[in-house]
């Protein structure tokens, strides 16, 4: 080594020659500088085991790199990032072989192991299950070392354990194979009955002799919507050419005479209609997606009355609403998000009127109530009440849910049916309010504080209490939390992936003062009662699933209507973020009118009841092909009054459940609604447990994991738990329609009430972490208002940097 020039290179050749240790050029300058620190004043050496330290913190990144390459050479997916970071984190020899690294790691992966779950076939099934989340699925030799792996850590000898795995792991394969093989089978056959199907159909020309009647009476009765027609082919010039089903006519026949005697005119609500078998009387049902309001029949008896009441964000809708629904004997709270319908509930309670619950995964049932609140989803249709009401309308526009906000409107069993929404839905209302027959009064509320666009673009560092930065994806959210962290704020946050209960716990952290600013993805729009005095957006553009694009009219209202809660802020602002975008943009849209609806015609989808009519017309009891005839044939691109909702995903779970031999029809249908996400191997994790559910095993309801000190955890395991309870919901959504292959909902209830409180004590605890190396040592952190990671844009055509996917629909 060359002669030391400084305190900190003389104390470097000295521990060098003292330890015996040679550091590499690569390594002497981030040594010298560790040294340097730790140098008393005026020394130029220090204790060996001082110089050992340091040259084991330099040394910890390329261990880090070894060890991360030696699992991944070896398969080892299940061994993570934290635990590699653990286990150089625990050497302190920086004499350190391979052979010593891989030792701790395996110490520490043990550790893990043990802590996941306390049986060791419950800790390969949450690996695994972690791992598949992830997109990653391990194959035979892989599930053979993990297995050993988890025998070490729970010092099992006996080999027998490994052998039980492999073994599970390849029934389970071959029964996956099974599955998969029977459900190719089944598709093709049922496209192929599709197809049959379309080749039989037959033309206006030939229905005359298939009748026994003349073309003149053929085109009346199709006017009259008498004779159904099963397929309109659109053609090169414009038109559609008509095809009819010979089957449906033949049936037909008997009605001829009944037709003759009658005066021409539209056909009533029980004239045949599509495939009608004689003495059938479900086929109304059949018919209801071009026919839907007559599918909703207690509604349809009922004198009903709607009343729309619409305005904007913070103008007492709901307290207008629940005012009637408290005074009537009976009643029914339609909300959103299960979030809401709790709210809806409490609000109940509140003015002393017992209600009970009704979520896609809860049950409250309060004796002697005759009020309920619930989610969109679970409407009751059969059960008339007084008042009824049904918050957020412009979700009848959602492509994914708008379908339920539909069914609800129309089929809602209220005698006074209170619609609540912005006013954009106004006229999609009307429109189903003139398909049910059905009389609309309409309420228009004026906000109760103004609202109003800063002048100027905000930064970072101008943020303050009470404000709300709104981002459009969860990544974007933690960024910005993270950020605002180091700048010593006390940040809570807001976002889809959170289950409901967090969300309110980090909304009253915010209200409570708890935290400075508040950081939420648009679902901020939709409920939860925040006292937010300015929104702040990260950027103006958002990706919707589809496509990046601006926000529109409705959003920044729906979302800037936030600010400014009645009674605690005489006004609400609404800014931007510097260089995101110009407050002009947002000016305008504030005061721009509701922009107008291209389409009218509202979302419809098949319900059980239409799903088991369709099948008994079309003879099959293939879900999948009960739901490829009906997006063909039932409802037709070009209906006038209806639109058919986006069954993509319903239809993938039916397509991967027909491999599935014990499950009938409603069964099935009630497995392609549940809510799962696709991006986590959702429809996998789900074809599974219907294969267990089907062969009469138990579902055991999915564990927590290992959840290591919520002040220690990082954002891969806060994802990692984000996603373990979404399984969770799912499994509870199922355990509710099938107890008895969904037994154990106690622990499930525990395995979330667990998960949820580690999720909000990482986000509380963090904080105030942060909060506290402020105090202690200031703040050191880079004040970045314009670079921010180089996301910052201009303009509402300013993209954000990250897309997230549709979701699937909230519980």
């Amino acid at each position: 080594m060359d002669v030391a020039s400084s305190p900190a290179d003389r104390a470097v050749a000295h521990g060098a020659a003292e330890s015996g240790l040679t550091p590499t050029d690569r390594e002497i300058p981030r040594l010298t500088r560790l040294v340097a620190r730790a140098l008393a004043p005026g020394a130029d050496q220090i204790p060996v085991h001082e110089f050992e330290r340091c040259l084991c913190d330099v040394r910890r990144k390329e261990w880090a790199s070894q060890l991360m390459n030696l699992a991944r050479r070896a398969g080892e997916q299940w061994i993570t990032k934290p635990d590699i970071l653990e286990a150089v984190a625990r050497m302190h020899d920086p004499r350190a072989t391979a052979e010593a690294l891989r030792q701790v790691l395996d110490g520490v992966v043990a550790e893990r192991l043990r802590e996941t779950a306390h049986t060791p076939r419950a800790v390969m099934e949450s690996i695994q299950a972690d791992m598949n989340d992830a997109g990653t699925f391990l194959s035979g030799g892989q599930i053979d070392r993990l297995a050993q792996t988890i025998a070490s850590a729970f010092g099992i000898e006996d080999v027998s354990f490994e052998d039980e795995i492999l073994a599970a792991e390849r029934a389970r394969r071959e029964e996956d194979a099974r599955i998969e093989a029977r459900a190719e089978a089944r598709r093709a056959r049922e496209n192929e009955r599709l197809r049959a199907w379309e080749e039989s159909l037959v033309s206006f020309n030939e229905i005359p002799a298939i009748l026994h009647c003349s073309p003149r009476e053929v085109l009346r009765w199709i006017a009259e919507n008498r004779i159904p027609v099963a397929r309109r082919v659109p053609q090169d010039d414009g038109t559609e050419h008509f095809l009819f089903d010979p089957e449906a006519l033949v049936r037909l026949r008997r009605n001829l005479s009944e037709w003759r005697g009658r005066e021409s005119g539209l056909a009533d609500e029980n004239a045949p209609l599509a495939g009608r078998k004689v003495g059938n009387a479900i086929i109304a049902r059949v018919a209801a997606l071009d026919r839907y309001a007559a599918h909703f029949r207690t509604a349809r008896a009922l004198q009903r009355r709607i009343t729309l009441v619409t305005g904007p964000t913070n103008s007492g809708k709901s307290y207008t609403a629940l005012n009637a629904l408290a005074g009537a004997e009976s009643g029914l709270a339609l909300a959103p998000l299960r979030l809401l319908a709790h709210e809806f509930r409490e609000a109940l309670l509140s003015r002393g009127v017992p209600a009970s619950l009704s979520t896609g995964e809860e049950r409250i049932v309060m004796p002697g109530a005759r009020h309920l609140a619930a989610t969109v989803e679970m409407c009751p249709f059969h059960n008339p009440v007084d008042v009824a009401i049904i918050d957020e309308a412009q979700m009848l526009c959602d492509t994914d849910r708008g379908a339920a906000w539909t069914a609800a409107i129309m089929g809602a069993p209220a005698r006074h049916l209170y619609v609540l929404g912005a006013p954009d839905c106004i006229p999609m209302v009307r429109r189903i309010a003139e398909l049910c027959d059905d009389p609309l009064d309409e309420i228009h509320l004026e906000r109760k504080s103004p609202l109003r666009a800063a002048e100027l673009p905000v930064r970072l560092s101008e943020l303050t209490q009470g404000d709300a930065v709104i981002a459009f994806s969860r990544r974007e959210v933690l960024d910005l939390r993270a950020e605002l962290l180091a700048r010593g704020r006390r940040v809570a946050v807001v976002y889809g992936a959170l289950s409901p209960e967090v969300r309110r716990a980090e909304a009253a952290r915010f209200n409570d003062g708890d935290a400075d600013v508040l950081v939420a993805t648009d679902a901020i729009g939709m409920g939860l009662n925040l006292s937010i005095k300015r929104i702040v957006f990260s950027a103006l553009r958002k990706f919707d699933g589809r496509q990046t694009r601006d926000l529109t009219t409705q959003e920044i209202k729906q979302i800037g209507g936030r600010a400014g809660r009645y009674g605690k802020h005489e006004d609400g602002v609404v800014a931007v973020l510097s260089d995101a975008g110009s407050p002009t943009y947002i000016r305008k849209k504030l005061a721009a009118p509701p922009e107008p609806l291209a389409e009218l015609r509202p979302f419809v989808q098949p319900d059980a009841d239409i799903v088991r009519a369709v099948a008994n017309e079309i003879e099959s009891d293939s879900l999948y092909g009960v739901l490829a005839r009906i997006k063909r044939a039932v409802l037709r691109a070009d209906d006038p009054n209806y639109r058919l909702a986006d069954m993509e995903q319903a239809s993938e779970i039916a397509s991967a459940l027909e491999g599935i031999e014990g499950l009938d029809l409603t069964q099935r249908w009630n497995y392609a609604m549940c809510p799962v996400d696709e991006r986590d191997n959702g429809i996998i994790r789900l074809t599974r447990w219907a294969s267990d559910h089907a062969a009469g095993r138990p579902v055991p309801p999915p564990g927590t994991g290992r959840l290591p000190q919520p002040v220690h955890a990082d954002r891969e395991e806060l994802e990692r738990a984000e996603k373990r309870h979404k399984r969770l919901v799912a499994w509870r959504w199922l355990s509710l329609r099938f107890p008895e292959a969904y037994p154990d909902r106690e622990m499930a209830e525990t395995n979330t009430v667990i998960l949820n409180d580690w999720i909000e004590a990482v986000l509380r605890q963090q904080s105030r972490v942060r909060e506290n190396e402020r105090k202690t040592q200031g703040h050191k952190g880079p004040r970045r208002d314009v670079e921010r990671s180089g996301a910052r844009r201009t303009g509402p055509s300013a993209a954000p940097s990250r897309a997230h996917a549709k979701r699937r629909r909230p519980s």
